[in-house]
C-alpha cells in the first residue's frame, strides 16, 4: 500500500486523499515535496482500489507554491543542468496528474498560487471556497508564465485571451470569478462545505465506470493534438475497446433489471 512522508496520504472507499500539509507555510513545496508528490501520481496508475483521488490543503491555503526559502532562494546557486532537472520535475508532475487514468478532484480550501495554481488546473474537477484566489504569479517573480504546462492547460480552460491576462499579469482571480469563466466547478461558502462537496463528486465518479472515466480523460487530452477525422477514428476505437468491458454489459444488465449498476472498473 502506498504512503507518504512529506504529505498526508489515505485511502477510504476507493478514494485517495492527498493533503499537502505544511499549514504554517501555506503548504508551501519543497524539493522533496515535490518529488514525493510526482512519484506517487506515477505509482497511483497501479492501485487496483484507488478509484478517485482528491487533493487538498490543511489550514488556510491549498497551496501557495515553491517555498521561498527551501526553493527559491537555493534555485539562485544551481547551474543550469540542475535548474534543468527541476524544472523537469514540477513538470513531470503535472504530466502524471493529467495522464493518470482516474479522475483527480481539487478541494480549494484556500489560496492556490504558482505551482499551486497549476497543480489545482491540472485537476479534472476544482471545487473552491468562495475566499479561495487562484494566481498564476511566476512573471511577478521574473519568471515566464508558461510554467509547469501552464500555458497549454490554462487556454484549455478559459480561452487563449483570459490565460493570456492571467499568466502575464499574475494577477489573483477570486473563486466566483474562476467559476464564472470555468476555471472552477463548484464554490462553496466555506471550507468544510467546499470539502464535503469534493468528496461527494470524488466519491460519485469512484462509483462510476472508471475504466470509461479513464478513457474520457485519455481522450480528451490526446485530442487536443488531432484533427476532426482523426478523432473520430480515435473515439471510435476507444468507444470499440469500452463496448468489451465489464462495465457496458453491466449497464445494460442494469438497465433491463431497474436496478443501479454496480460497475467494476474494467
Amino acid at each position: 500500500m502506498l504512503s507518504a512522508k512529506t504529505f498526508r496520504y489515505e485511502v477510504r472507499d476507493h478514494i485517495a486523499t492527498i493533503t499537502l500539509d505544511r499549514p504554517d507555510t501555506l503548504n508551501s513545496l519543497t524539493f522533496a515535496v515535490y518529488r514525493e508528490l510526482t512519484d506517487l501520481f506515477r505509482a497511483l496508475r497501479d492501485e487496483k482500489d484507488v478509484r478517485a483521488v482528491l487533493i487538498t490543503g490543511a489550514g488556510r491555503g491549498f497551496c501557495s507554491g515553491g517555498s521561498v526559502n527551501e526553493i527559491i532562494g537555493p534555485l539562485l546557486s544551481m547551474t543550469d543542468p540542475e535548474l534543468l532537472a527541476f524544472t523537469r520535475l514540477t513538470g513531470e508532475l503535472i504530466g502524471n496528474i493529467r495522464s493518470l487514468p482516474k479522475p483527480v478532484v481539487a478541494a480549494l480550501n484556500g489560496t492556490a498560487a504558482g505551482a499551486g495554481a497549476v497543480i489545482a488546473l491540472a485537476c479534472d474537477f476544482r471545487v473552491a471556497v468562495e475566499t479561495a484566489k487562484l494566481a498564476f504569479l511566476f512573471v511577478r517573480v521574473g519568471l515566464a508564465g508558461a510554467d509547469m504546462g501552464a500555458a497549454w492547460l490554462l487556454p484549455r480552460v478559459v480561452g487563449l485571451a483570459r490565460a493570456t491576462e492571467m499568466l502575464m499579469l499574475g494577477e489573483p482571480v477570486t473563486a466566483p470569478a474562476a467559476k464564472e469563466i470555468g476555471l472552477v466547478n463548484y464554490v462553496t461558502s466555506d471550507v468544510a462545505s467546499c470539502l464535503g462537496k469534493a468528496q461527494e463528486l470524488a466519491q460519485k465518479l469512484a462509483q462510476g465506470p472508471s475504466f470509461a472515466l479513464g478513457m474520457t480523460k485519455t481522450m480528451l487530452d490526446s485530442e487536443a493534438h488531432m484533427s476532426l477525422p482523426q478523432a473520430l477514428e480515435a473515439e471510435a476505437q476507444a468507444q470499440q475497446i469500452c463496448m468489451g468491458t465489464v462495465d457496458f454489459r453491466e449497464a445494460h444488465d442494469a438497465f433491463i433489471a431497474k436496478r443501479l449498476p454496480q460497475f467494476v472498473g474494467r
